[in-house]
């Protein structure tokens, strides 16, 4: 018989055992991802695996306070769309149907919703997600990319310049993972085309400016994964895994304050937004 204090899969549970865990009033995390090219040596699921094994962990280590919904696997990512394999879902039509899930949770009666994202052109995509949450809602919800929370160690073993995409960080988490599905042979250093304000990939910290990555590279890497290694993807899950938990009991003790309407003279009710 499953445990509604020790599950932290949302899947796993029945409906009475659901149930349950809203009386808990465990925090719901929706890890998001995509399917992309992740350039030679990486297979299309990196960012959702990825994510989804970090949120999993935290709730293998606080399973009475986490519940993980089943991730979303796509994204905005038209800009890879010049390799095999790569899925584009519009940004309009992934925002409404994170929020119809986020909506869904806090119908139900949970209060606290995290959105966690393992994809980087998802970032503004969540933080719209959990913002319209909160305004349609009675509940809360927080939106962070997973990999916030391992920059600092990341810092301590990293030995390549750029942290973008299919690189060092990416390639060592995934060996720490899943290494038989890492093809390290393979593995080679891109760049992308670096201007004084401008970047192919919006790593300027200027301008932002994202191209069709077939504009720019034949390799579809942007980093160095040749000097990744397991050993430092196993220090970097565990600052993101132990970092999230954290936040996770920030978000976790965050009141719900009343709302408090400083009009003085009638609005008009009637407006929808």
């Amino acid at each position: 018989m499953t445990d509604a204090a020790t599950e932290y899969r949302y899947n796993r549970l029945t409906w009475a055992e659901l149930d349950e865990a809203i009386g808990l009033q465990k925090v719901v995390l929706l890890p998001t991802g995509s399917t992309e090219q992740h350039g030679r040596h990486l297979p299309l699921d990196v960012d959702v695996f990825l994510c989804e094994e970090v949120c999993l962990e935290v709730g293998r280590r606080a399973p009475d306070r986490v519940l993980v919904l089943p991730p979303i696997a796509y994204g905005l990512n038209r800009h890879h769309i010049d390799f095999p394999g790569t899925i584009h879902i519009e940004p309009e039509v992934f925002i409404a149907f994170c929020v119809n899930i986020t909506k869904s949770v806090a119908y139900h009666g949970f209060e606290k919703i995290f959105v966690v994202n393992g994809h980087g052109s998802n970032q503004p995509l969540i933080d719209l997600v959990a913002r319209k949450t909160v305004l349609e809602t009675e509940s809360l919800c927080f939106a962070a990319g997973y990999f916030n929370f391992l920059l600092e160690a990341f810092e301590g073993v990293r030995e390549s310049e750029v942290t973008a995409h299919a690189d060092e960080f990416e390639t060592s988490l995934y060996l720490h993972l899943a290494p038989d599905r890492v093809q390290m042979d393979k593995a080679a250093k891109g760049d992308d085309r670096m201007g004084k304000y401008v970047s192919s990939d919006s790593t300027s910290p200027d301008v932002r400016f994202n191209a069709y990555w077939g504009r720019w590279t034949e390799l579809g890497v942007h980093g160095d994964p040749r000097v990744a290694t397991a050993e430092k993807g196993k220090i970097i899950f565990e600052a993101a895994v132990e970092g999230m938990i954290e936040a996770i009991d920030e978000i976790k003790a965050w009141p719900i304050e009343d709302r408090r309407d400083m009009h003085t003279h009638p609005t008009q009710k009637g407006i929808r937004w």
